[in-house]
């Protein structure tokens, strides 16, 4: 589609070129509200979960679940912000990488983050290391 941005994947989390998508009245498809339900059911404050969990647990794509995400016109009540990458990187969030906003709120429902092992950050600080959300915090579908 012609203005849209690719979508960050499991492994294209890093490297997607965020863009906000137009404003629009159109419903949720099925997917997203499958989504947006087992998002709120089992994701609790102070937990996260990934886009490839996320997609596992509903025979999908980790890419269509961030499709998903991106729509969300039920936020703050469907909190999309509990969506981070695999890795716990922060992903994007309102239509940027790594959005300091996003980790703010994460840490305002007691989301902890550690160093990421031996990484660095890739953005413009090259010294920083890179800060992850801490594993303790993930919710695991079985």
């Amino acid at each position: 589609m012609e203005g849209r941005g690719k979508l960050p994947g499991v492994d294209g989390c890093h490297n997607a070129t965020p863009q906000v998508p137009p404003p629009t009245t159109r419903k949720p498809t099925a997917f997203e509200r499958r989504v947006y339900d087992l998002l709120t059911s089992r994701v609790p404050k102070g937990r996260v979960t990934s886009y490839a969990a996320l997609a596992k647990a509903l025979n999908s794509s980790a890419r269509a679940v961030g499709g998903a995400m991106r729509r969300n016109p039920f936020a703050p009540a469907v909190p999309c912000h509990r969506v981070v990458c695999a890795d716990g990187s922060l992903g994007g969030f309102s239509g940027r990488m790594d959005n300091p906003r996003k980790e703010a709120l994460l840490r305002e429902e007691g989301v902890t983050f550690v160093d990421a092992a031996g990484g660095r950050n890739k953005n413009k600080n090259k010294n920083k290391k890179k800060r992850v959300v801490d594993s303790s915090c993930f919710v695991k579908f079985e």
